[in-house]
């Protein structure tokens, strides 16, 4: 059985290494080219007034610069439009070169023209995107940045009253967050350009501060055109314009202007077809066709364009490699053809341009799924005309785990966090029957228990569709189940979807396999890290007997606790959860060094041995023996003991770590403002820390005994199975929920300790 355990996790993290790497590297070719400059940057800071500088020492901003130019506004005495560019997570002001010196460059070719004063917001590099308690403060700070910039251009006849903004990742979401502001004129900010940025929901929710408010902004993006070149797309070898007759019928002269600037010949192609005649339809493979059947479908280019319906494509889990093979009758000089993929539901167009003839490999995924079950993507095919193109359409299993994890990956820490505390529950329940603890990796082995955990979460979805159920749920003030179905860019919920979109729900086995991988070779890492960390450490303790080593006396505990309690108020709480946990972890240190040295002392006793009656080996007997008195007993019964302790504190340690890995971000951000503030602000591990201090310091001294006598023992393994099933109900899309449940769990756990 270890065997066919281990076989089954070593399969688990190979597909779980598949996705992940799908997930990392998966992307699109990158069409984007470096910018270069010929003279030094500079950026200069604009002074803020000195309230603004005392509210937010970290922060600055700094209007970008180079060469004459640098030197014609060091007097910030500027006459050009106002362009701010914000920085994403862990960003650099200094990312505003690019859009500064290609704007620059672009302004010196332009006589008489407008040229943009690019500025850039220092928001220290801040991990706005794991730390969310930094939201308000930048957004603040922006709303005061755009009144000083534009104070710059007061000396003006007419100044210009707004601001451009452009935000990298989560600048742009600090850009939209202005218009939640009370106070914010709307009128001080012109356009908003965002680039990779989470508007939809944050990556991770490690803190509630993530979710914030919803950002609501309504624009105007609605046009009076009297120009049918606004509708022009832009290709990459060629413009293209498609006009619908019935839009036409009062116009009667239709008039195409192409100036000639640079002399090259250029052609103008035409075509009139009805849309349906060029238009076909092929049903994409299922998602558990793993590769092996394709959907094929040919078409013989009469025309410029074509465009193919893939129907039954408007999942984000579904995944699809298409090839498309270009044949031509007559070797020519031909356009290059483009394909496009066109999402109707959502922006998310991709485009690849391929020669003729060719073969070309196109990625088919989503980035949301499609509000109702009758839209369908849309494969159109710019084409050279008198060509055979041949379409073929494949599930492709790398990819599909990458959507799994890309779109449900906030679910595996989860998992992960259930499967140590459903591996702690075996412990007790295997310590309630026979006294003795089992193997951390038996244990964690045994922590999934998918038919459990799924099966139970499965029901309260459903009863939830009940109008009595969801009655009750909103008396008790429940929060709303967590569910991972991605929001539509409509706004629908996953109720209002209907039923295709139980996916998240067939996927969780898969989702909870990956979270048990996690925890299993987690916890085999850990427990070799505490083996070689324990042989470091071993020539600065004298060799211990005793399963009592490494514990602390009920004083030392008091004095932690409350020492801890303060450290944690008064600078971080993740600081001092990263402490208590030091203080379990060496105790664990301490009994592995035991087991050590306990097994060594065995071994050396020579196989001639006295034994006792039920064949435990009597060391005492030989010592005496050899002339040693005063020895105390040492037999295989003493070595089981610290065995079993250290079993039950790897697996502690295993579940300990994750409230630590958890806060870990607002750790590093309290370490990176540290010269600005010694008391994180605000800090949304303080209402758990005093609990996990506590915890975590009496369970230090915690052994197997005391646990088999605890009268608590059994009650405390029957709440574990609930308590994972609402962390999962509860915390599937609230990372941070996860601390709070695990302290629940603690709770009873410590009592046993003490009763």
């Amino acid at each position: 059985m270890k065997l066919a355990s281990v076989a089954f996790y070593v399969l688990a993290l190979g597909v779980l290494m598949i996705g992940l790497r799908e997930l990392l590297t998966g992307f699109e070719e990158n069409r984007c080219s470096m910018t270069y400059m010929f003279e030094y940057p500079e950026y200069r800071r604009v002074v803020m007034p000195r309230r603004i500088a005392r509210l937010y020492p970290a922060y600055g901003l700094y209007l970008y610069g180079e060469g004459l130019y640098a030197q014609e506004t060091r007097a910030l005495k500027l006459t050009g439009a106002p362009v701010l560019f914000l920085p994403g997570n862990a960003g650099s002001y200094k990312q505003a070169r690019s859009l500064g010196s290609v704007a620059l460059r672009k302004a010196e070719n332009m006589e008489g023209g407008v040229h943009l004063n690019v500025f850039t917001v220092d928001f220290n590099e801040e991990l706005v995107a794991l730390y969310g308690g930094s939201l308000r403060r930048q957004t603040n700070f922006l709303h005061e940045s755009i009144k000083a910039i534009l104070r710059l251009y007061k000396h003006l006849k007419n100044p210009p009253q707004s601001v451009v903004l452009v935000g990298h990742s989560m600048g742009g979401v600090v850009a939209r967050a202005l218009f939640t502001l009370p106070r914010f004129n709307t009128h001080l900010v012109s356009l908003i350009i965002t680039q990779a940025s989470p508007h939809q929901a944050p990556v991770l929710v490690l803190d509630p501060y993530l979710l914030g408010k919803e950002i609501l902004i309504n624009c105007l993006w609605c046009v009076h055109v009297v120009d049918l070149s606004m509708g022009t797309e832009l290709l990459p070898p060629y413009k293209v314009l498609i006009l619908s007759l019935s839009d036409l019928s009062t116009i009667s002269h239709l008039v195409v202007s192409a100036s000639n600037i640079n002399g090259k010949q250029f052609t103008v192609e035409c075509e009139w077809q009805r849309q349906e005649s060029l238009t076909q339809s092929v049903a994409v493979p299922h998602v558990l066709s793993f590769g092996f059947t394709s959907s094929d479908v040919t078409v013989n280019s009469s025309g410029l364009l074509h465009t193919i319906q893939l129907q039954h494509f408007h999942q984000v889990y579904q995944a699809f490699r298409i090839n498309i093979v270009s044949q031509c009758k007559v070797h020519k000089d031909r356009l290059p053809s483009v394909y496009r993929m066109m999402v109707a539901w959502f922006r998310e167009d991709s485009l690849t341009t391929a020669s003729v003839p060719s073969v070309t490999e196109i990625s088919g995924m989503l980035h949301t799924s499609g509000p109702d079950n009758r839209s369908d993507v849309l494969l159109q095919l710019h084409t050279a005309p008198n060509c055979q193109y041949k379409v073929s359409i494949r599930t492709s299993l790398p990819k599909v785990l990458g959507q799994v994890l890309r779109f449900c990956g906030p679910t595996v820490p989860v998992y992960t966090a259930v499967t140590l505390l459903l591996a702690c529950g075996q412990q007790l329940s295997a310590i309630l029957k026979t006294g003795k603890s089992v193997d951390m990796t038996q244990a964690v082995g045994m922590g999934l228990q998918p038919h459990k955990l799924n099966l139970a979460i499965y029901v309260v979805h459903i009863l939830l569709s009940c109008k009595w159920f969801q009655e009750v749920w909103s008396l008790l003030c429940f929060p709303p189940m967590d569910t991972l179905s991605p929001t539509f860019p409509d706004g629908t919920s996953q109720e209002k979807a209907g039923s295709s979109e139980e996916w998240p729900h067939l996927l969780s086995p898969l989702l909870y396999i990956f979270g048990a991988a996690l925890a299993y070779w987690g916890s085999m890492l850990l427990r070799f890290l505490i083996r070689l960390i324990s042989l470091i450490f071993a020539p600065l303790h004298r060799p211990s007997v005793s399963r009592d080593c490494g514990t602390l006396r009920l004083r030392t505990q008091l004095f932690i606790c409350l020492s801890l309690t303060v450290l944690g108020g008064t600078s971080c709480g993740a600081l001092a959860i990263f402490a208590s946990s030091l203080f379990h972890l060496y105790r664990v240190l301490r009994l592995q060094m035991t087991e050590r040295s306990l097994s060594h002392m065995l071994n050396l006793v020579p196989q001639k041995h006295q034994q006792s009656e039920n064949g435990t080996v009597n060391v005492e007997s030989f010592m005496k023996s050899q002339g040693c008195r005063d020895t105390p007993l040492l037999s295989e019964n003493t070595l089981q003991d610290v065995k079993d302790d250290l079993q039950l504190h790897l697996s502690l340690s295993a579940l300990f770590m994750l409230p630590v890995m958890l806060s870990m971000p607002s750790l590093v951000y309290w370490i990176h403002n540290l010269r600005y503030s010694t008391q994180l602000d605000p800090d949304h591990c303080w209402p758990h820390t005093v609990l996990l201090v506590v915890f975590y310091i009496l369970l230090t001294n915690c052994n197997t005994l005391k646990l088999s006598k605890s009268k608590l023992l059994f009650l405390t393994s029957c709440l574990l199975l609930p308590l994972a099933i609402t962390m999962v109900i509860f915390s599937s899309l609230h990372l941070y929920r996860v601390t709070y449940f695990l302290s629940a769990a603690l709770v009873p756990l410590a009592l046993c300790c003490l009763l």
